[in-house]
């Protein structure tokens, strides 16, 4: 087991995290700020989702071509200054262009360095290092909200940062090793297609945790003012989520190692379901404190036993390929959640947010309760 490499790696795709829980909300406030509805909004939450839809395409070719360690490397250095245009140029048509380069980019960091995680790690400690990731991972968005809180949204300082954290992730990058070998053979078209057909569970386990998480860095800032909460409890209540999300990855790594899996993402599912309904209900009680905790970490647990359960499977360009069928999973979740979400939000109802939530949650049940909805080949849980 390499631990300076899985530091490193860990590391620079941690600080993604932090860069983008410190521009996704600054985005929605500005536009929210300039006048623009929550459609417009959604629009602009979409955008780097249909960024992750091109960029999964462009994967396994730019790894072959390049080495996955560069490829990784440019790629967080594309995703700096695609932050840094949106500093420079506060223009909505031009943020739309930026924010869709900023999905392509971030999409190659994103399957080339959970490929290379789970590359690196041992398979008896998969669970466990799968979940510190994703514990990190949440607590550098966690960070980045409250971060937010203290800099401001006024200026462009937040956006500058975040730029800045993306050229130290490029880096912790040089000269590490054990990155997955992808060869130069193309994709197959039908890939994705055949995995989801294969495993709609945890297809639709990535699709609803992608929803999830652009939700909370996008329109659920704006659902929250809209309900007449102050703009600085906004902040402090997403982090509260984002907390949820990294408190349980650990445990939930350990009983992974341990436990049927299936099960986990069972009980995953139901929680998701149950704290969503509950949302509209306790949003302006006490409880909402411990409410949303619980949201995202039901909502992360999916992501996390997903990463598990494909990684125990798949080495170096065949890991590469699966991820790359993930990533453009998250970039639908990541397209459908916002749009659906806006839209509704404005010509509907204004608790549609979490109700959606309900509703993908209610979906994935009635995936994963049915006879080997998790079962890999060879998998032992």
């Amino acid at each position: 087991m390499r631990w300076a490499n899985y530091c490193a790696v860990t590391g620079a795709v941690v600080l993604v995290g932090l860069a983008l829980g410190l521009s996704l909300p600054l985005v929605s406030l500005r536009l929210d700020g300039w006048g623009y509805g929550t459609f417009a909004i959604g629009v602009m939450a979409a955008m780097p989702a249909l960024g992750v839809l091109l960029g999964a395409r462009l994967t396994h070719a730019f790894a072959a071509g390049c080495g996955t360690s560069r490829s990784l490397q440019l790629s967080l250095l594309f995703s700096a200054a695609s932050l840094a245009g949106l500093a420079l140029w506060p223009d909505y048509g031009l943020w739309l262009l930026l924010r869709l380069v900023l999905g392509i980019s971030l999409t190659v960091v994103f399957v080339l360095g959970e490929s290379w995680i789970n590359q690196l790690a041992s398979d008896a400690w998969r669970g466990r290092l799968v979940a510190l990731y994703g514990t990190a991972f949440a607590l550098s968005q966690l960070c980045g909200p409250l971060l937010l809180g203290v800099i401001g949204t006024a200026g462009d300082q937040a956006l500058w940062l975040a730029a800045a954290l993306l050229v130290v992730g490029s880096l912790l990058l040089l000269g590490r090793d054990g990155a997955p070998a992808v060869g130069r053979q193309a994709l197959l078209g039908g890939g994705l297609l055949a995995f989801c057909r294969g495993q709609p569970a945890i297809a639709w386990a990535v699709v609803l945790f992608a929803a999830f998480d652009a939700l909370a860095l996008t329109l659920l800032p704006v659902y929250l003012l809209r309900e007449g909460i102050e703009q600085g409890r906004v902040l402090h209540m997403l982090g509260a989520l984002v907390l949820g999300n990294a408190l349980l990855q650990l445990p939930l790594g350990l009983l992974a190692d341990r436990l049927p899996r299936a099960a986990l993402l069972r009980a995953c599912g139901l929680l998701l379901l149950a704290s969503s309904l509950l949302v509209p209900l306790l949003l302006h009680s006490p409880l909402v404190w411990l409410l949303l905790p619980l949201l995202g970490a039901s909502a992360g647990g999916l992501y996390t036993l997903a990463l598990v359960l494909v990684g125990t499977r798949y080495r170096d360009d065949a890991l590469v390929r699966v991820n790359a069928h993930i990533a453009m999973l998250w970039g639908l979740g990541c397209l459908l959640g916002p749009l659906s979400s806006g839209a509704a939000s404005q010509w509907l109802s204004g608790h549609s947010l979490p109700l959606l939530l309900a509703g993908g949650a209610a979906l994935f049940l009635a995936l994963a309760v049915r006879r080997g909805a998790f079962e890999l080949p060879g998998d032992p849980g």
